[in-house]
């Protein structure tokens, strides 16, 4: 007869002291995200509550007041718009342009190496550069698109300065500045697709566009899937190019809502109402987020 011995116990002391040695290799983590990331997401709820002096301490405890004051402002209404008409513009387009460049980029062509290092030179440059050389883009009259507009006898437009432009424009130079970023993942993810499977679909005779809808797109889901949710935030969380281009205006067409936050902060001094818009923007990310993987993820399909 065979005796089946029992798996050790592991001491309560063992297993405390495991514990203890990855909290001490996890310290300098939380002690990093602790004062960047923990302290200040609480402060500016905290601070959301109250009205501030122009130190930023918290000065008259009002309770929700800041929440429906912005709730009743149509600026910030406005500025709530302007945000989400930005990301429609911006995350589908951008993510479709990067997608078809990685796509054509994944050939194997002599010289394409050339055409890879192009695409990808956006991620090399700085908002504040690149928006720099985008403002004489869009100059009324010596840029080049009001240039390109003469040339066809084209009424000239005014790019920045005209509200019903202005966020276009500004979602142009966007989506130009972050498809390099996406075409690089996109073009890793494509690179790790099994090629037997290519091979397999062009010995049954399968079409390019049959390869591409029945086997790159559903390999390539889970690669989609990360660039639309960093994207997504990412475009929530837009500064740089508003502050350079458009300042908010005009007529509070481009007024995103972090720039609207950095406004009631930092010009205006009013840290309450600032950090009740932050609250606001972090609820709107996590919705987005939340129905992102909720719905998004069960599309995407795992190898």
């Amino acid at each position: 007869m065979m005796v089946v011995s029992k798996p050790k116990k592991i001491s309560y002391w063992k297993r405390s002291s495991n514990a203890r040695i990855a909290l001490l290799y996890l310290l300098p983590s939380i002690i990093l995200f602790s004062v960047f990331v923990f302290y200040p997401m609480f402060r500016t709820i905290y601070l959301s509550f109250f009205l501030t002096d122009q130190a930023g301490e918290a000065a008259i405890f009002v309770g929700v007041e800041n929440y429906t004051y912005l709730l009743e402002s149509d600026a910030f209404l406005n500025s709530i718009k302007a945000t989400f008409l930005f990301v429609l513009y911006t995350v589908p387009t951008g993510i479709i342009i990067a997608l078809i460049l990685a796509l054509l980029a994944n050939e194997k062509l002599r010289g394409i190496g050339i055409f890879r290092t192009i695409y990808a030179s956006t991620m090399g440059i700085s908002v504040a550069a690149s928006s720099v050389v985008w403002l004489f883009l869009f100059h009324p009259s010596v840029g080049m698109f009001n240039k390109l507009l003469n040339i066809f006898n084209l009424p000239q437009i005014e790019w920045l300065l005209d509200p019903t432009w202005a966020l276009f424009s500004v979602s142009l130079s966007t989506i130009w500045l972050n498809t390099g970023f996406s075409f690089l993942i996109i073009l890793g993810g494509l690179q790790n697709i099994d090629e037997h499977l290519y091979e397999s679909a062009r010995i049954d005779g399968a079409s390019y566009w049959y390869r591409l809808k029945r086997i790159t797109i559903p390999m390539l889901s889970p690669t989609l899937f990360f660039i639309i949710t960093i994207s997504l935030i990412n475009a929530f969380q837009t500064f740089g190019q508003i502050d350079i281009l458009t300042k908010g205006g005009p007529s509070q067409s481009t007024n995103l809502i972090v720039y609207s936050i950095y406004k009631e902060a930092f010009i205006n001094y009013q840290f309450g109402t600032a950090s009740a818009q932050a609250v606001f923007l972090f609820i709107c990310i996590l919705i987005v987020t939340i129905l992102q993987f909720k719905l998004g993820e069960k599309k995407v399909h795992y190898q």
